[in-house]
């Protein structure tokens, strides 16, 4: 088991709603000091995205915190070394795309990855089928590979996903890119229960989680939430840091307070 399995699983045992806030690296110049800081507005974990020039998950806004980040200069490699320089309280979490981690070999970037003090990486564009290499390089560095089950995963497809993904199983909550909603989709609850059916590795569900509403809901059946594109809208309309953290302490009020 994994560290941040295993502490996930602590905060989760103790009846505590799990909340893992995102931000694009490198879409602030104080973005280091922000992911640093999540941690006392009530963030478990903070998953930290790698800007791509073809982020094909994410939708409108992801994709643009990622050409920011790019036009800001940003270079993957130089960002997960400026990780290195950050003593975060609550784990680190890695997404970043196949291309991103291939291309300079697998065993490379999770060298730099451990180095850096990361927990997890999350690929999103990695198949289960293409994953052996990436989990057993991730294993042998002591970083959870998490792995994504999908609404259109048949059963035994979520199982074997379940039973390969460290640290957490990432449930997406719709087939469909990442971004803001009004609602939940029809789809959310129902790919929450069937994931935490097959396994006791924590269930954290993303995609569309927008409010803290939204927030209440999908935590009241998987173990917590991914929150993504409603944070780094905030930055991308001219908001602060602190606006930021503002909205991750309110959603950790409002998962508190449903507990």
């Amino acid at each position: 088991m994994t560290g941040l399995e295993t502490r996930l699983r602590q905060r989760r045992d103790l009846g505590r709603a799990l909340l893992v806030p995102y931000v694009m690296a490198g879409i602030t110049p104080g973005w280091i000091g922000l992911v640093g800081a999540l941690a006392g507005a009530g963030a478990d974990a903070v998953e930290v995205g790698l800007p791509f020039s073809d982020p094909m998950v994410d939708g409108p806004t992801l994709q643009q915190a990622s050409a920011r980040a790019l036009a800001n200069g940003a270079r993957p490699s130089r960002l997960v070394e400026e990780l290195a320089d950050m003593a975060a309280s609550v784990p680190v979490v890695l997404m970043a795309y196949t291309n991103t981690v291939y291309a300079p070999g697998v065993g490379s970037f999770v060298d730099r990855a451990a180095g850096a003090g990361v927990a997890g990486v999350i690929v999103p564009d990695l198949p289960l089928e293409a994953s052996q290499e990436y989990e057993a390089v991730t294993a042998g560095a002591g970083i959870a590979a998490i792995l994504l089950a999908a609404p259109s995963c048949s059963d035994d497809r979520i199982g074997a996903i379940c039973a390969h993904s460290r640290g957490f199983v990432y449930a997406v909550s719709a087939m469909r890119t990442t971004g803001e909603r009004h609602r939940l989709a029809d789809s959310a609850l129902p790919t929450a229960r069937r994931v935490k059916t097959c396994t006791d590795v924590p269930v954290l569900a993303g995609f569309g989680i927008s409010s803290p509403g939204h927030a209440v809901a999908v935590a009241a059946v998987a173990d917590g939430v991914v929150v993504a594109s409603s944070l780094m809208r905030l930055l991308l309309d001219g908001g602060s840091e602190g606006a930021v953290l503002e909205a991750v302490a309110a959603l950790r009020r409002a998962l508190d307070g449903a507990a």
